[in-house]
């Protein structure tokens, strides 16, 4: 089963409000699209974070096996995994090259969990450059980041990232 991933993460201030927004499209074998879209917001995160959480959202999504495509305008998440920063993170018991901690763990960790049983390619694309499915994603954030319904983000309020 081939799946499209979008996300997107934002946080007013940073940290601040912030909220995420995530497509899933699949196209089925009668060439039927199919759209899903999930988004949430927080009261006090950063922009990290979000972009994280929007990606968790996607592949937690899937409920089996899949070959996707995750696209996002995040240098941030999407280098980690083809400038293979996670693999030195790993190796250095989350440590970067400079030795100090990785940012985010907690979402680091859930992320490779979720992204581990599937196929996955992973596409940068600009952001605020008119790609479709980036904008929904990006409208879905801030839209979410702006709602009076904000949660906590109690490991980044524990953990002061």
């Amino acid at each position: 089963m081939k799946v499209e991933i979008y996300s997107d993460g934002s946080a007013r201030g940073n940290p601040g409000p912030g909220g995420y927004g995530t497509v899933l499209r699949y196209v089925d074998t009668t060439g039927k699209e199919h759209l899903r879209e999930y988004s949430g917001g927080y009261e006090n995160t950063t922009n990290n974070r979000m972009e994280l959480l929007g990606a968790i959202v996607g592949f937690e999504a899937l409920n089996r096996p899949c070959e996707v495509v995750f696209t996002s305008d995040s240098k941030y998440v999407i280098d980690a995994f083809k400038q293979k920063w996670i693999d030195s993170w790993l190796k250095n018991n989350w440590r970067k090259s400079d030795k100090k901690p990785v940012k985010n763990v907690d979402l680091w960790k859930r992320l490779l969990a979720a992204v581990e049983p599937h196929q996955v390619t992973f596409l940068w694309v600009k952001g605020h450059a008119g790609h479709k499915y980036n904008e929904r994603c990006d409208e879905l954030a801030t839209t979410a980041a702006d709602s009076d319904d904000l949660q906590v983000d109690d490991q980044f309020e524990s953990q002061g990232e």
